[in-house]
C-alpha cells in the first residue's frame, strides 16, 4: 500500500546549485503562477516590475528544483508504506473472512536551499496525511505448498495537505511566497497475496502485492492521494512467537519495482524496505513492544520526465506499540496502536507516523491468529 502522494511531494527535501541554475532559464517566462503578487521587499511593499519578474523566476526555479529534484521516488513518497507490518507480520491466520481496517496519519517537514554570492533561496515544506484503509481478506481452508494462503484487496481514501514556502534573499532584500494545496479523494487499489507457514515457535511468510493506479491523481496538483503509476512489490517475513515466555519478534522485508508514470514520463527507482517489531506479552491478551522500519532506495529515478538526475532516498524510524487480543462474535480479533519517529531521512520529508488497526473476523476458525492488515505498500 502506499501513502498519499504530493506531486512534488513528501517525503524529501534537498538542494542543488546546478539544478537551480539550470532552471533559471528564459523559457520560464511562459510559466503560469498561482501565488499572490503582493510581496515585501526590504520590509516595504514595492511594485518594481523588474524585481517582480526576477522574483517570479526565482520562485518558479526553486519550486521546480525543490519539487522535482530534491525528492527521490517521484513526489518524494515510495509505493511502500513503511511501518504497515509490525507484530505477528508472518503468522498464518485461521481460514475465514476478515476485514482489517487501518487508520494512518503522517506529518512531515523538510527544509532546503541554495546559497549564492549575494544571497540565497530557502524552501520549507510540510505535509499532513490522514488515510483510512479497508482490506477485505479471505483465507481459504486449504494448504498450498504446506502453507496457508490468503488474498486481499486494500482500498480507502483520505486527505492530503501540503504547505510550501519559498524565501529569496538578495542584496539584503527578502521575498517570500507561500503555496497551500490539499485534496480529498480515493486511493489506488492494492491487491495482495500471502502464503504463510507455522512450525512451533517459528512462522514464515512470503507475499506479493501491487498498485492499481485508479486513485485521485493529477500531475498538475501538488497534493494527491493516488500515485499515478503502477508498481509491483514482493518480499518475505519471519515471526518468532513463544507462548511460554510471551516473547514475539517479527520482521518483514521486500523490494519494489515502479512502473513509469504515463502522465509525467517519470520512473521511480528500485526500492527496498524492512518493517520490524519486538514485543512482550504482559498477560494472555495484552502485549507491548518496540517497532521500527528502514527504507532504502537502491537505484536512482529515471525516465524522460526525470530532469535532475538519479536521486535516491532513504529513511529509518523507531517507535512503540501496544496490541490486544479480544473476542468478537465468537472469534478472536486483534487491535493494535503504534507510532514511529523518523530519523536518517534523505531526499524525503522527516516526521512521524501513527497507526491504529483492528482485524475484524467475519467468520473462520476459533483460533484466529492476530496478524495486522496485510496489504503491501500504501
Amino acid at each position: 500500500m502506499r501513502q498519499a502522494t504530493i506531486t512534488g511531494n513528501p517525503r524529501s527535501a534537498g538542494s542543488g546549485k546546478e539544478a537551480l541554475h539550470e532552471h533559471l532559464d528564459p523559457k520560464l517566462r511562459s510559466a503560469r503562477y498561482c501565488w499572490h503578487d503582493n510581496y515585501r521587499l526590504g520590509g516595504h511593499k514595492q511594485t518594481n516590475v523588474k524585481a517582480r519578474i526576477f522574483l517570479r523566476f526565482a520562485v518558479c526555479a526553486l519550486f521546480l528544483t525543490a519539487w522535482n529534484m530534491t525528492r527521490a521516488d517521484e513526489g518524494g513518497v515510495a509505493f511502500w508504506l513503511s511501518g504497515q507490518y509490525a507484530s505477528f507480520g508472518a503468522t498464518p491466520q485461521a481460514p475465514g473472512l476478515y476485514v482489517p481496517v487501518m487508520s494512518y496519519f503522517y506529518h512531515g517537514e523538510a527544509a532546503g536551499g541554495v546559497e549564492f554570492e549575494r544571497g540565497g533561496i530557502s524552501l520549507n515544506l510540510k505535509a499532513y496525511t490522514p488515510l483510512t484503509f479497508i482490506v477485505p481478506t479471505f483465507v481459504p481452508d486449504i494448504k498450498l505448498l504446506g502453507g496457508t494462503p490468503s488474498i486481499g484487496m486494500a482500498f480507502g481514501g483520505g486527505y492530503n495537505r501540503t504547505e510550501g514556502s519559498v524565501s529569496l534573499t538578495i542584496l539584503g532584500r527578502s521575498f517570500t511566497r507561500k503555496r497551500v494545496d490539499d485534496v480529498w479523494g480515493m486511493m489506488d487499489l492494492y491487491p495482495t497475496a500471502n502464503l504463510a507457514w507455522n512450525s512451533g515457535v517459528n512462522n514464515f511468510m512470503v507475499y506479493v502485492t501491487g498498485d492499481g493506479p485508479v486513485g485521485s491523481y493529477d500531475s498538475q496538483r501538488l497534493a494527491n492521494i493516488g500515485i499515478g503509476h503502477g508498481a509491483v512489490d514482493w518480499g518475505a517475513g519471519y515471526t518468532y512467537l513463544n507462548p511460554k515466555s510471551g516473547l514475539e519478534i517479527s520482521a518483514v522485508g521486500g523490494f519494489t519495482y515502479n512502473l513509469e508514470n504515463e502522465s509525467t514520463h517519470y520512473q521511480s527507482g528500485f526500492d527496498s524496505h524492512l518493517d520490524y517489531a519486538v514485543s512482550q506479552f504482559l498477560s494472555e491478551n495484552l502485549h507491548v513492544g518496540l517497532t521500527g522500519y528502514l527504507y532504502y532506495q537502491l537505484s536512482g529515478d529515471s525516465g524522460g520526465g526525470d530532469k535532475v538526475g538519479p536521486f535516491e532516498s532513504k529513511t529509518a524510524a523507531i517507535g512503540g506499540e501496544i496490541g490486544c487480543l479480544f473476542r468478537l462474535g465468537g472469534h478472536e480479533a486483534y487491535a493494535n496502536a503504534r507510532g514511529y519517529y523518523e530519523y536518517w531521512a534523505e531526499k524525503r520529508l522527516q516526521g512521524y507516523d501513527i497507526y491504529a488497526t483492528v482485524n475484524i473476523p467475519l467468520g473462520g476458525g476459533k483460533e484466529a491468529a492476530p496478524p495486522l492488515p496485510h496489504a503491501g505498500g500504501l
